[in-house]
């Protein structure tokens, strides 16, 4: 019997006497490679087998955490006393918050996270939000296939959706990884991403934006914190804001169509029992769905409601801030000009859900938010969060000073509702309409020429 391993063939005789050390060795085999690779797959596969619904969340945090671990800089941060830095911060900005906002402090808790903790702390609410969109495009495209290849395929749909699972949960996760090692705060993104409640930033993160702005650290730091703040507040007193966000997301989804004509190129592409092969064929746009007039209304309202939160946060913290910090200014316009480029989240959820949250019109938001609190004060303009109806609408982005002009009278309207329906009534009587006692004339007028020829 043969001493050879399984798959190995004797020596060439013409390589007896070469070393394996040789220059003349070409491509030398790696069996820590091939071990890796092994597991790694092994994983995936296992991974599989546990994994349920449209996309494999545990491959995801795998692979995300795996690539953090190899990137230079995710342990760094202001020092072993960074989790007090940023307690004090969020604690200052806070105080700083409280006269420039009728919303009390949402923050019940300040936390110092790494890159691999927002990846942890993040993932339920990325569930969320990639769920409809994966489960959507899977589902559009095996309804679309006929009914005799759906009945050919058989079992074999099965294992298509695990693979589906785990090339979107390979995609979730590299992406996870790079916007992980770029992120600022929990809620940079415009969306409550963290637990509610709970103040984070990544110090680490901080630490490597803040180095070409020639500003203290310090103070990048207080400035991110009143931005979270912010929104915390924001995200904790108005009831309905994260729902909303989370649930045009899913309209979006909603409205998903995928081509059939690529189902015909993908068979022939697709391998299998290759994940890579799926993987692949999802990057290369093979499935990309068409934009329909329903997700393009989605999309809309997605976009404008992004902006009227971003705005009203730029609004407040740069009352809060900007005469306490020199700075202040200019970080302002460094983060405008990394949300107008796009911001570590816009590739990351072109790719991942199809949305490009970017919010375009966010200087118009900023600039309704700032009129109507210079017109009609904090407690009014504060007061535009309490139903999503009187939110503006992108028409309101148009024109902010009708918005601001309108508002007004619908608060008055609601304020003192009989007296509204006093004034109104006399605005129609002034213009000629007729009013209850004309209504009621009438058929006296009638009654008299009546009375008359009865005489």
């Amino acid at each position: 019997m043969s001493d050879l391993p399984f798959g190995f063939g004797p020596q060439d005789p013409d390589d007896r006497g070469r070393k394996p050390g040789d220059q003349g060795d070409a491509n030398p085999f790696d069996f820590n490679q091939l071990g890796a690779m092994l597991s790694q797959l092994g994983a995936m596969f296992s991974n599989a087998n546990s994994s349920s619904g449209p996309v494999n969340y545990d491959l995801a945090k795998q692979i995300a955490l795996q690539q953090l671990a190899g990137k230079p800089g995710t342990a760094l941060g202001f020092g072993p006393d960074q989790g007090t830095a940023v307690a004090d911060a969020v604690h200052l900005a806070e105080m700083w918050l409280d006269p420039v906002t009728a919303l009390p402090a949402g923050v019940r808790t300040t936390q110092s996270w790494s890159a691999r903790e927002w990846v942890e702390r993040t993932l339920p609410t990325w569930q969320r939000l990639c769920d409809p969109v994966a489960r959507r495009v899977s589902g559009a495209w095996v309804d679309a296939m006929p009914a005799e290849a759906k009945e050919a395929a058989g079992p074999l749909l099965s294992m298509l959706g695990q693979m589906g699972g785990m090339a979107f949960g390979s995609q979730l996760g590299g992406a996870l990884a790079q916007l992980g090692s770029e992120v600022l705060t929990s809620t940079e993104v415009g969306l409550p991403l963290g637990p509610e409640g709970t103040a984070a930033l990544l110090p680490a993160n901080i630490e490597k934006f803040t180095e070409g702005l020639e500003r203290p650290a310090s103070e990048v730091l207080v400035f991110l914190a009143a931005r979270e703040a912010a929104h915390q507040r924001l995200f904790s007193h108005v009831p309905w804001l994260r729902q909303r966000l989370l649930d045009l997301v899913e309209e979006f989804a909603q409205g998903i169509a995928v081509d059939t004509s690529a189902l015909e190129q993908l068979a022939g592409q697709v391998d299998p029992s290759n994940p890579a092969s799926i993987e692949e064929a999802m990057k290369s746009g093979m499935l990309e769905p068409q934009t329909t007039p329903e997700q393009k209304a989605a999309l809309a309202r997605l976009e404008t409601l992004l902006a009227l939160v971003e705005g009203w946060v730029d609004v407040v913290v740069n009352e809060a801030v900007g005469e306490r910090l020199p700075g202040a200014e200019a970080l302002r316009e460094t983060l405008r000009r990394r949300r107008a480029s796009g911001g570590p989240a816009e590739q990351t959820f072109a790719t991942l859900v199809g949305l490009e949250l970017r919010p375009r019109r966010h200087r118009s938001a900023a600039a309704l938010w700032k009129l109507l609190g210079d017109q009609h004060g904090i407690e009014q303009r504060e007061s535009v969060w309490e139903h999503p109806d009187l939110v503006p609408s992108a028409e309101d982005l148009d024109d902010p000073m009708e918005f601001a002009e309108r508002f007004g009278t619908t608060r008055k309207a609601l304020e003192d509702p009989m007296a509204e329906l006093e004034r109104t009534l006399r605005d129609k009587s002034d213009d000629g309409a007729p009013d209850d006692g004309a209504a009621g004339a009438g058929p006296s007028d009638e009654d008299g020429p009546s009375g008359g020829d009865a005489k």
